[in-house]
């Protein structure tokens, strides 16, 4: 894996604690983690899909414990940390969906901003650790829906719930390190990446797993904003960032610790309508519908910029959209044969690090 710059003798028996393991980010982190070696710890609820990438790539396998937790039990979330007494924390448990966020505003506020706040909390006082990746999105930014790429000293805002807790979590994040983390030597770093693609990901209200629930029952898709135009890489992109970080952060401390954009190149900036055209080419015989009225606001346009990922960490997407959509639906169609989806996994993750 030095293709990408991950330094495997680093990693090699590393203990990483993860909050959100059972999720779809969090599993396909998880599993590179244990492919590079590292003792992987995971906190997380139960996963919350049937079927879901946890269950599916026999996930708790490739861990040396596995805890189901919610973020907001801090002492049990201090317990399993003390358990593991990890070298490095990444940040994931969260409510990650938009259109929940409307339907469960405090239960998304209090996940997405105590959560971040109770792991923080927990990481100072158990002290093991010295690197922090906290997760947030590219939805933190208050969104003008112009056609300019979002910095990371854009200013951070929210229309919705899930976008502002977001934001919310970055300003508690910040408050954590200036107040309590630097004096510890505990550095810590919040990443911001788009929409994330991939196999495994069966989440209600997001694109691709509604397209391949439609695909798969033979039913016909209705999409809500066929117009809006949205960052687009496959999970492993912003994942290689955020390892690559973990690694800065862990062996060169404070000049890492700062907020990272992680996304596409400008050119896989695309509509919906565009991903589900090409999502039609690769699955012929799937139909769509647009239903462009509804209640809830969306942005129009979103793109980051990740120039200083690019300079900084020597980071770079390696897949494009179409690549991204067909190992995608490659993984879906191994998974419908009943192959060992781990192996499968674990051999995407080879093929995009030796590029």
């Amino acid at each position: 894996m030095e293709g990408l710059g991950l330094n495997l003798s680093f990693w090699k028996d590393k203990k990483v604690f993860i909050t959100g393991h059972t999720g779809f980010k969090g599993g396909w982190i998880t599993l590179w983690l244990s492919e590079l070696g590292a003792s992987v710890y995971g906190y997380s609820l139960e996963p919350s899909t049937i079927p879901n990438f946890f269950t599916e790539t026999r996930l708790r396998e490739h861990l040396v414990k596995s805890t189901f937790g919610d973020i907001l039990d801090f002492e049990s979330l201090t317990n399993a940390l003390e358990i593991a007494k990890p070298d490095i924390i990444i940040h994931m448990a969260a409510q990650p969906l938009v259109l929940n966020s409307y339907i469960a505003p405090t239960q998304t506020f209090a996940s997405n901003v105590m959560g971040t706040v109770n792991i923080l909390e927990a990481a100072r006082h158990v002290g093991t650790a010295k690197a922090i990746i906290n997760i947030t999105t590219d939805k933190c930014y208050e969104n003008k829906d112009w056609v300019w790429s979002y910095r990371e000293n854009d200013r951070l805002g929210g229309f919705d719930p899930y976008s502002a807790s977001k934001a919310c979590a970055e300003i508690a994040a910040n408050a954590y390190r200036k107040s309590f983390l630097e004096v510890k030597n505990i550095h810590l770093a919040s990443v911001r990446a788009g929409n994330v693609i991939g196999g495994g990901d069966w989440a209600a209200d997001r694109l691709i797993p509604d397209f391949l629930r439609a695909q798969d029952k033979g039913e016909k898709i209705t999409v809500r904003s066929p117009s809006a135009i949205r960052p687009w890489q496959h999970v492993l992109e912003p994942l290689s960032g955020y390892l690559l970080l973990a690694e800065k952060l862990y062996t060169e401390g404070n000049a890492f610790a700062e907020s990272w954009n992680f996304g596409p190149n400008d050119e896989d900036t695309k509509s919906v309508s565009w991903i589900l055209d090409k999502l039609c080419s690769l699955s012929p015989g799937v139909i769509y519908k647009t239903k462009n009225h509804h209640n809830r606001h969306e942005s129009k346009f979103l793109k980051i910029d990740s120039s200083k990922a690019k300079i900084k960490l020597n980071w770079k997407p390696r897949w494009n959209v179409e690549i991204a959509l067909k190992n995608t639906i490659e993984w879906h169609k191994a998974w419908q044969k009943n192959n060992d989806m781990s192996l499968f996994s674990s051999e995407q993750i080879r093929i995009y690090s030796h590029l």
